[in-house]
């Protein structure tokens, strides 16, 4: 098994934490050595996913909380937001986890689901558990800053 660094984060499932968790994720990517444009990305889908969490998990009266998890591993950033609490093993959820289709209805998964396209345009690999709540796994390859062999290069030489 890979070895990886384990973050995981419990707030309020309140609209004013996600600029928290924007912070957290916008710091472990700069240490990780994403991008800017990357960051920002990464910063849009966790508010994405939070919102989607903040705004249709919970009932007004209920003081639900959210549970993020990053999984920083050498190559990517793997990122679970979580609203059905409690703390949960990365690894047991990735075994159960299935990869996000486009041919779920936006109904299926929860209304407001809108912010799941946005999420899977911008992130690696999304996959989503709606089980009890709803959990998000999405996944940010670290490229380096270097042309690959396939993609468009301005030069021929290696």
């Amino acid at each position: 098994m890979e070895s990886f660094d384990f973050i995981e984060m419990k707030v309020p499932a309140k609209p004013e934490y996600v600029g928290v968790v924007r912070l957290s994720i916008s710091g472990i990517a700069s240490r990780m050595g994403f991008s800017y444009e990357e960051i920002e990305d990464l910063k849009i889908a966790i508010s994405e996913a939070m919102s989607n969490a903040t705004t249709h998990a919970y009932d007004e009266k209920d003081d639900g909380e959210i549970t993020i998890g990053f999984g920083l591993y050498a190559n990517r950033l793997e990122i679970m937001v979580a609203d059905r609490g409690g703390s949960f093993d990365l690894e047991e959820v990735k075994a159960e986890i299935g990869p996000y289709e486009n041919k779920h209805s936006v109904e299926e998964l929860r209304e407001g689901g809108f912010g799941l396209f946005l999420i899977e345009a911008l992130m690696d690999k999304v996959e989503i558990k709606n089980d009890y709540g709803v959990i998000v796994l999405m996944t940010k390859y670290l490229h380096e800053n270097e042309v690959d062999i396939n993609d468009d290069q301005i030069s021929t030489t290696p």
